[in-house]
């Protein structure tokens, strides 16, 4: 039995190895056996996004804990980061999300809170992995009378609201703002349009009726076609696409045209830097953010930090270098200073705080930034050697780094959740830049495709 953990949890299909009832139930009795203190209850948030297999999940992982001692709270549909925050709100022990985000419904998986609301460490993983994989965990139940009892928390949307909306600015109003919103038919298709609605702003939703088989199903924060269509049509100031399980964000202006996470990064941070609120003047983004934040960082005095791809290594570097904001081109972005994860709705609402303090519309503010031409290729891959082992790969990157020069960028990487090799390219033309991410997908194709 391989390893689980990947760089975002457990994921893969659901109902078979390793997303299935069997590895949620020992996940479930992992983490409670790993928190069991003397004269305590473990406590662990429960929350899922809408995919038909996170009932199955659920049960799996409330009967894991419950067996080894601990209560689970089962909070339903929430996003991410509601259930990080009601995780550090009730004083839980951890927090379980079920949710594969951005995936097909097809995939699922489970990613662990500790109790402040941070992600687990790798080594705290690599301890439940252990657990599971030695098959030690059987033994290790209490008796009877020690089992846990589960309970459903009724309030958490309303209280998740609360949160949210505390991260407007009080002297500001969304009030004639129209806003269109794609739910991706995930787990904020309830709780984003009562956020906005309540903050005074013209709410629209689409995709926001989930079935168990449609979350993100050409929609959301991946598939922008539909909701540029409805910003256009409907004359709104701005369009949200939230992914999944919310933590997320890719906006859409009022003419229509998506917006980068790296250009939101920078929205956000040059409007917290010109009220003196960016500490450090920093900000963190990753090797994957495109060229043109790095140049735009410079000419608006921002200091600008690359961390690895991932979240939980951009907060990482968050944490280390003192800064409060960080995130990733693809709409993860963090607001250390409001939450201690990636927010979706968190980002939207920082977004419009910009938009309303400076009068701008979003057209006018994304063009802070110019993109450079960038070109992603997804390869399928068999198998994933050390690429810096396969020379043919080397030889093509070298090549095309030489033909480039300050022109551009070339990054290779895999996958941290699917059999997949990303090759990306960043230069001069559109033109070029798929001209050589096709020359390396094609060497990598033939090599471990």
């Amino acid at each position: 039995m391989g390893k689980l953990f990947g760089t975002d949890g457990i994921r893969g299909e659901a109902n078979r190895h390793p997303m299935d009832a069997g590895i949620a139930f020992s996940v479930g009795q992992a983490i409670a056996y790993l928190l069991k203190k003397p004269n305590h209850r473990t406590r662990i948030i429960i929350g899922k996004d809408t995919r038909i297999s996170g009932y199955m999940l659920e049960s799996a992982l409330e009967s894991g804990i419950t067996s080894m001692g601990g209560c689970p709270y089962l909070v339903g549909v929430l996003p991410t980061p509601g259930i990080a925050f009601i995780t550090q709100s009730m004083r839980a022990d951890a927090g379980i999300v079920i949710s594969a985000s951005h995936n097909p419904y097809q995939d699922n998986g489970i990613k662990v809170f500790s109790g402040n609301g941070f992600k687990l460490s790798d080594e705290e993983e690599e301890k439940i992995e252990q657990l599971i994989l030695a098959n030690k965990l059987p033994g290790m139940v209490p008796p009877v009378r020690e089992m846990g009892q589960a309970y459903r928390l009724e309030d958490v949307h309303g209280r998740y609201i609360v949160f949210l909306k505390n991260t407007f600015p009080r002297n500001l109003m969304m009030e004639g703002m129209k806003i269109v919103i794609d739910t991706a038919n995930g787990a904020t298709y309830k709780i984003a349009p009562d956020t906005f609605f309540e903050l005074g702003a013209n709410v629209e939703v689409i995709h926001n009726t989930p079935n168990g088989l449609n979350i993100n199903d050409r929609c959301g924060s991946l598939y922008t076609q539909d909701l540029r269509k409805r910003v256009v049509e409907s004359r709104a100031d701005i369009g949200l696409a939230f992914d999944g399980d919310g933590d997320r964000l890719i906006a859409v202006d009022e003419k229509g045209q998506e917006i980068s996470g790296d250009q939101v990064l920078l929205i956000c941070a040059r409007n917290l830097k010109e009220k003196g609120e960016l500490k450090n003047d920093l900000l963190v983004s990753t090797v994957m953010s495109n060229l043109g934040l790095k140049v735009a960082c410079k000419k608006h005095g921002i200091k600008h930090h690359v961390s690895k791809v991932g979240d939980r290594y951009v907060l990482e570097d968050m944490v280390r270098l003192g800064a409060i904001m960080g995130g990733e081109d693809a709409g993860h972005m963090i607001f250390l200073e409001h939450h201690t994860t990636g927010d979706g709705i968190v980002t939207a609402i920082q977004l419009i705080a910009a938009m309303v303090e400076t009068g701008k519309p979003l057209s006018e503010l994304s063009k802070m930034m110019e993109i450079f031409p960038q070109k992603l290729i997804n390869v399928d891959v068999k198998s994933k050697p050390d690429i810096s082992l396969l020379p043919r790969v080397m030889e093509a990157i070298k090549q095309v780094e030489s033909e480039l020069g300050d022109n551009g960028r070339v990054l290779v990487r895999y996958s941290g959740t699917q059999n997949m090799c990303r090759v990306m390219i960043e230069g001069p033309t559109q033109e070029v830049t798929e001209k050589y991410c096709q020359q390396i997908a094609e060497v990598i194709k033939n090599t471990i495709g």
